[in-house]
């Protein structure tokens, strides 16, 4: 498919497309809908957990990150769902990502008080803190060299290279793991956070796990099987934490992989179309548990980015429209959504759609298709969009432009952010290490 980049001025040009692509996207005629309040929480829009890669080695809070979650709470955001905090370290995705234990506990309390106080300062409320416990899984760099530990060996990722087989975890290592999402939600609890979300998606171990149809032992075969480890996580923490402290999940809907290497499939060979059947069977299971948050996501950003983060700019292409992901991520939500209509569910992917974001998230939630509206490189690029929609100010001059430019960085193993609107920080960065002929 030839590339095209966002060129839509207004949304009857917008709207044309999206009937030329045989699209559905929503747009709501304003965005009052993000600002009405839910329970403890101050209005509908999430920022997503967006790793900074800033932290210290030792697994505490680094100054940009402290800097970062201070804008995103002053800027209004009503759930800040911090980044991916690593619950052992050998399931560290770079040796900078935060890892919360009694060492590190102090970094944490002092964070959340700072980013709490600035909230309520700027803004007369502080943000509902969740913090997103996380084993990387076939991801891990603990020393910033490769170091995977996997659910099974995937020809669609390892292709001719396989993974050595001893670095297959083992049902004995996985046995383990839940001790540790206990043990990391009670820290969090104890830091000030309101919730835990054990995370799911994006092909790190719980996620991968989930699509381990040919694994032999207690963690593949069976959705029971293969849902364990995530299962056992949220039971961990409930046996952990307070009834009132939140315990969610970033959850791959669908990970646009083909059966028997794709969670969210209709489980025929080869197949990768969507079906919710096992999605739905697991979410059921999650509820009975106690969950009721649940934050969406779908794909891989390493083999298939286009699926959760539809962008612009860079030397991959996919074989579709940015705004086919974008329909796919709406579509995903809405459907689990009316399954579960007593469920509080974070719709994603919006960021491509610049200033028809909001809108179109508006629509979302004024509809009752999700409960929030979840942004991630739009935090990067401009944290004060919230209260800028909120007083009909929002300059979209700031809006991220979907070119990847943090995620480079970040693959480029630097710290990251926003390149283009964060420029004294991450301009620099940028030249230095990814623009080397």
């Amino acid at each position: 498919m030839k590339h095209e980049t966002f060129h839509y001025r207004t949304a009857e040009e917008f709207r044309d497309k999206l009937r030329e692509l045989g699209l559905e996207i929503p747009l709501a005629e304003n965005t009052d809908a993000l600002f009405r309040p839910l329970g403890r929480i101050p209005n509908r829009i999430v920022f997503q957990p967006m790793e900074g890669c800033d932290g210290g080695t030792d697994g505490t809070i680094g100054e940009l990150s402290l800097r970062r979650y201070i804008r995103e709470a002053e800027g209004g955001a009503g759930i800040l769902w911090f980044e991916a905090v690593a619950v052992v370290p050998e399931g560290r995705a770079n040796p900078r990502q935060p890892w919360l234990t009694e060492k590190t506990l102090a970094s944490f309390q002092q964070t959340v008080e700072k980013v709490k106080e600035a909230g309520v300062k700027k803004n007369g409320y502080a943000p509902v803190m969740i913090l997103q416990a996380t084993h990387s899984g076939r991801y891990s760099r603990p020393e910033g060299t490769s170091a995977p530990i996997i659910a099974y060996n995937n020809p669609l990722f390892e292709k001719d290279a396989p993974i050595s087989a001893d670095r297959i975890a083992s049902d004995g290592y996985l046995d383990s793991l839940p001790e540790y999402y206990g043990r990391t939600a009670a820290l969090a609890e104890k830091a000030g956070f309101d919730g835990v979300d054990i995370k799911c998606c994006h092909r790190y171990l719980l996620s991968e796990l989930l699509s381990a149809y040919n694994r032999p032992g207690k963690y593949g075969g069976s959705l029971e099987n293969r849902a364990r480890l995530l299962l056992e996580g949220i039971d961990a923490a409930n046996a952990a934490t307070g009834r009132d402290f939140i315990k969610t999940s970033r959850l791959n809907l669908y990970d646009a992989f083909p059966y028997p290497f794709g969670f969210g499939t209709d489980l025929r060979e080869g197949s990768a179309k969507r079906d919710a059947g096992e999605l739905f069977a697991l979410v059921s299971r999650m509820k009975e548990r106690g969950v009721r948050l649940l934050n969406t996501s779908m794909g891989n950003p390493y083999v298939n980015p286009h699926v959760n983060r539809p962008y612009d700019l860079g030397g991959y292409v996919p074989d579709e429209h940015p705004l086919e992901g974008v329909a796919r991520m709406i579509a995903g939500v809405k459907e689990l959504q009316e399954a579960f209509p007593d469920l509080l569910t974070v719709a994603s992917g919006l960021t491509y759609l610049r200033g028809f974001a909001f809108p179109a998230a508006a629509a979302l939630v004024e509809s009752g298709s999700a409960a929030f509206a979840g942004f991630g490189r739009e935090s990067f690029a401009y944290p004060d969009f919230p209260n800028d929609l909120k007083k009909g100010e929002l300059d979209r001059k700031k809006l991220c432009v979907a070119c990847s430019k943090c995620t480079e960085l970040m693959r480029a193993g630097s710290v990251t952010g926003c390149v283009l609107q964060d420029k004294e920080i991450y301009l620099p960065l940028y030249r230095a290490r990814c623009m080397k002929k």
